[in-house]
Parts: structure tokens; sequence; C-alpha cells
């Protein structure tokens, strides 16, 4: 369809915390070689992507990832603090043993209710909407011209928290995007709502006697767009090269974010 917007969140590769089960936070910690192999990996996999912008958390670790990904596309590369992770408090740079040692039972709630905040730190709401008032800046800008793919890097939590707010999901239905793997993506899809079509009152009726919805034809639908989810925990080595296609994977270290 003429003008659908593609944003693709990728995770950066492995860090030394991913391995050995840290929680990072907005520690900025650097990717290990594991993780910068990964970024290599998918990089010649993903090559011939039509990517029109590449935008990253500004911590090294999605950076260097970024900057990996944005070279073998020939795109430039921005930053932005607003896809920073979570903001993890005093639970940064603990183990999640010595997390559920020194608060024991926070770290179980905190994964099942985004409203709650590690001490000192920032719920997943929050950083859902710092993730997504950048998104909505990006779609008021000539990023994605007329139609295309940005490519945002940054991290598990805020990938998750920002999926959910884009497909407008209760509060209730957030934590069902975890586990994301290093190096792997949540692909959305964004189209003109459906309105009425001319001359329509009432949404169609379910055995189709009245006229269809049609999509908007305003030109600034873009304000409010339909966010579809084309695919989450997506990797390198389970997809096609043309950017439309998509795959699932297992999770990798999604744990430690």
């Amino acid at each position: 369809m003429k003008g659908e917007r593609r944003l693709v969140l990728v995770r950066h590769g492995q860090t030394e915390y991913n391995a050995t089960g840290r929680m990072q936070g907005q520690l900025d910690t650097e990717l290990s070689e594991r993780g910068r192999q990964q970024v290599r990996q998918a990089s010649e996999v993903l090559k011939d992507w039509d990517v029109s912008a590449v935008i990253s958390s500004d911590l090294v670790r999605a950076r260097e990832t970024a900057e990996i990904l944005a070279s073998g596309w020939g795109t430039p590369l921005t930053t932005d603090p607003r896809l920073r992770e979570t903001d993890l408090g005093r639970w940064q740079g603990a183990s999640h043993a010595e997390i559920d040692r020194d608060y024991p039972g926070q770290r179980a709630y905190w994964r099942h209710d985004p409203q709650w905040a590690p001490p000192g730190g920032e719920s997943r709401v929050q950083v859902a909407e710092r993730a997504f008032s950048l998104v909505n800046d990006v779609m008021h800008s000539e990023a994605f011209g007329d139609g295309g793919l940005v490519v945002m890097v940054a991290h598990g939590g805020t990938i998750g928290a920002l999926t959910a707010r884009l497909l407008g999901l209760p509060l209730s239905h957030v934590q069902i995007f975890s586990g994301l793997g290093n190096v792997h993506w949540s692909q959305l899809l964004a189209r003109p709502q459906l309105t009425s079509a001319p001359g329509q009152t009432s949404p169609p009726a379910i055995d189709g006697s009245t006229v269809p919805l049609v999509p908007s034809a305003d030109p600034e639908w873009f304000s409010s767009p339909a966010w579809h989810l084309e695919g989450w925990n997506i990797s390198a080595s389970m997809t096609e090269l043309a950017h439309g296609s998509v795959g699932t994977s297992n999770p990798d270290e999604g744990e430690s974010q």
C-alpha cells in the first residue's frame, strides 16, 4: 500500500553482562566479541535492505550495533537517548540472584506490573512513553519519505515496552513482549486508520450489508496511524533478504537487559 511505513526495532548484540546474567539498565556497557560477531553476521545477511534512516540509543552497546548495521546499508546514523534501556535504579549492575536476595519478590512483581518501577528507577510505562515520543517525532519528519523503512537500535526492555505501546495494548498485556534475543527485532507496519466510506455514518454490519470501512485519505494519517505487528523476536538467520519477510526464533539471553 502506498505510504505504508515500516519500523524495525533491533536489540543490540551480546554484552558480557548478558552472558553472565547481570542487569545493565542504563550502565554504558560495550559489546562482547561474540556480540560484535553477531552483529557482523546479521549485517551481511541484511545488507540488501533499503533502509531510509537508522536511529540508535546513545548507549555504547546499541550505538556500536547500529554503526555496524548502518555501515552495511550506507545509511547515516543518529542517536537519541529516548531509546535507552530502562533505568533500573539500585538494581543496575546486580545479578538476578543478588536482586532476589536483597529485594525479595520485587523482580517478579516488576515483570508483572508495568507501572511499577525498581527502587530509584523507572517503570516500563515511562520507558514506553519516552520511546513513543521519538517514534512520533520520526513519523512527522522526512525519515520515512513516501513510505519506507526506519531501523531503531535499542534494548530488550525498551523494545518490548514500545512495541506494546504502538499496538495500543492494555497494560495487562504489556509483558507479553519479552525474551528478545540479541540482534533480534520487532517489526511493525504503520498504515492509515480505517474510516467510514463517503456517506457512511456507522461501521459495516457483520453480514456486510453496509459499505465497508476504507483507509483514511487524510494526508496527515501518520499523526495517528494503525500499527500492525509483522513479527516479534525475528533474527537474520530466520528471515529472507527482503525486509518484508518475517521469522521467529528462540530468545537468546533476553532476560539480561
